[in-house]
């Protein structure tokens, strides 16, 4: 039958090229629809009911002996919800440490309480209102201190509490830290954003002090003083040497406290030129060494003789009036030394109120001053 129907066929030249067509129409059942006009009327058997559908639908594949499987139809998946901010539903007393535990970049869905931040150009941008914490860019560029609150601040003293120490005994008052610590070291760290994390501004190196910690005498004081210049503050009486000539922080640091070790020995050393310096050449008025002095001495010492005499005389002389004998010239001996007298309570007095004139000027306090002292030296009564 094959034989006879290939006849037919225009387009099929042997009966091998039937064959292979024959095969694709066993597969295919378009092969039907597109050749039936060439089939015999005995071969309309052949012909599927399926045959009479449209030439354009495209018929799947079917592969003899595999079973057909249904098409998996694709899931369509259901979009949670977005639940609301977890600042909305966050309790009053809750623990604020667990919500912003550590430093991290503002988020608005965590912040319970409203932040406003940025820059509103014209009255109509965001009804002239600052913009609020959604969705805000300028509050993400600035650090926050969200996680530096007291509470956090309390945990992170009782985490580290452990390696303190207790504080050294004798250090309760500010005084006393300065009398035992009397140096204050000034050092900066800077964090910037670069190809390198140093900083040339972190190599300065600055230590302040007070003058008077240090053991110094006039000479040494004076000398120190011009030795410094103008880092000393005669207000405050704080000395302070800075250093930036060196690469590194600690070696600015050693070259302060190598500065400061210079200036101490150097202020202590006496040239021979400064040995021939008189009371005209002293930067101030020195009583010490001033003719004051001895005049003082001299006149403590004639009133002591005075005084004497004349109560010899009154014993021998009835009704005589003996002039009163200064209360401090009591405990004075006759052979006393000058420095015992110097160091009479009315002749320390009368020094201090006479350098005070001289090197401050007169005003009505040191006016007042040096009268009572001359009053007291020569026990004259108020009027």
């Amino acid at each position: 039958r094959f034989k006879m129907s290939a006849t037919v066929f225009e387009k099929v030249s042997n009966f091998s090229q039937f064959r292979r067509l024959l095969r694709v129409y066993r597969t295919n059942t378009n092969f039907i629809s597109k050749y039936s006009s060439f089939l015999s009327p005995q071969d309309s058997s052949l012909k599927r009911k399926d045959a009479q559908e449209p030439d354009d639908e495209f018929r799947t594949y079917e592969i003899p002996g595999a079973k057909p499987q249904e098409r998996m139809k694709r899931r369509q998946r259901k979009r949670a919800e977005v639940p609301p901010d977890r600042s909305l539903r966050m309790q009053v007393d809750q623990d604020w440490t667990k919500a912003w535990p550590t430093n991290s970049t503002f988020k608005q869905s965590v912040v319970p309480f409203p932040v406003r931040q940025g820059f509103v150009e014209k009255t109509d941008e965001n009804e002239g209102v600052v913009p609020g914490k959604y969705g805000n860019a300028e509050l993400m560029k600035i650090p926050n201190f969200l996680h530096l609150s007291p509470a956090h601040v309390k945990k992170h003293c009782a985490a580290i509490k452990k390696f303190c120490t207790e504080w050294p005994e004798g250090l309760e008052t500010d005084e006393s830290c300065d009398k035992h610590f009397p140096i204050t070291v000034t050092t900066s760290d800077y964090c910037k954003s670069g190809p390198s994390e140093r900083d040339f501004r972190a190599r300065v190196a600055k230590i302040k002090f007070k003058l008077s910690s240090l053991e110094l005498d006039y000479h040494a004081r004076d000398k120190f003083i011009r030795l410094v210049g103008d880092r000393y503050d005669k207000q405050s009486g704080m000395v302070t040497i800075e250093s930036d000539r060196c690469p590194l922080k600690q070696q600015n640091y050693d070259y302060c406290m190598y500065l400061l070790t210079a200036l101490y020995y150097e202020s202590w050393k006496i040239e021979p030129w400064e040995l021939e310096k008189s009371e005209v050449d002293m930067e101030q008025y020195f009583w010490d060494i001033s003719q004051s002095r001895q005049s003082a001495v001299n006149l403590v010492c004639t009133i002591k003789e005075i005084t004497t005499k004349q109560m010899e005389t009154s014993t021998s002389t009835d009704g005589a009036v003996v002039p009163s004998t200064p209360g401090y010239l009591a405990t004075l001996s006759h052979d006393a030394e000058e420095e015992a007298i110097v160091k009479l309570g009315p002749i320390q007095n009368y020094k201090h109120a006479v350098n005070s004139l001289h090197n401050e000027g007169e005003s009505q306090l040191t006016v007042e001053q040096y009268k009572e002292s001359v009053r007291q030296l020569l026990n004259l009564k108020a009027s």
